[in-house]
């Protein structure tokens, strides 16, 4: 009898076992790669530093980002945390000394002013040769998502000043760093890439 039981377990679990056998697996799906957020808690309220060098600026240059447009504002020599800067948005770019409207292109302007020349103090020779509501020399802005023009107001009592246009009032940094300024503008507000 004993006998008899033994083998009737051994038989219902090798019945389970191929019956569970035959049941194809159920294939969990992998889960979505999620796409890494920007950061856009900069804001779009002015930011500025009383700072001030008499380190010429010597170029401006841009680049394109996955969540952000970059304008780097080069002075060779300036030391980090020596530059002085303000950078807000306008209603219109009005050239300093002068007061003359300079047309920029796009939905909002922000006014880029860095407390350095655009020349040698100690000559007065040109070190960046923008001419006045131009676009910058060697700047071009075709393909990016926020930048949409980038004007050379003109450098004043030590101070040069770049209209920046953007497709709309989006949240942006100033960053300080060795030897150059750097404004990044969001491509958003949320976030998304």
């Amino acid at each position: 009898m004993l006998h008899h039981r033994t083998i009737c377990a051994t038989l219902l679990l090798v019945g389970t076992a191929l019956a569970t056998a035959a049941v194809p697996a159920v294939a969990t799906p992998a889960a979505p790669a999620r796409a890494t957020a920007c950061s856009t808690g900069w804001g779009s309220l002015a930011k500025s530093d009383t700072d001030s060098t008499t380190m010429p600026l010597r170029n401006i240059r841009t680049g394109r980002h996955d969540c952000f447009d970059r304008m780097v504002v080069d002075l060779p020599g300036a030391g980090r945390g020596d530059i002085g800067y303000s950078v807000q948005y306008v209603d219109r770019l009005h050239q300093d000394g002068s007061g003359r409207a300079i047309p920029v292109a796009g939905g909002a302007v922000l006014e880029v002013r860095v407390a350095a020349p655009s020349y040698a103090p100690e000559t007065g020779e040109p070190t960046y040769p923008a001419r006045v509501a131009r676009p910058l020399p060697g700047v071009d802005l075709t393909g990016y998502r926020t930048f949409r023009d980038a004007r050379f107001a003109g450098s004043f009592e030590g101070d040069s000043q770049v209209g920046l246009g953007v497709r709309a009032r989006l949240p942006f940094r100033v960053l300080e760093l060795q030897d150059r300024l750097v404004i990044d503008v969001a491509h958003n507000w949320t976030g998304t890439r």
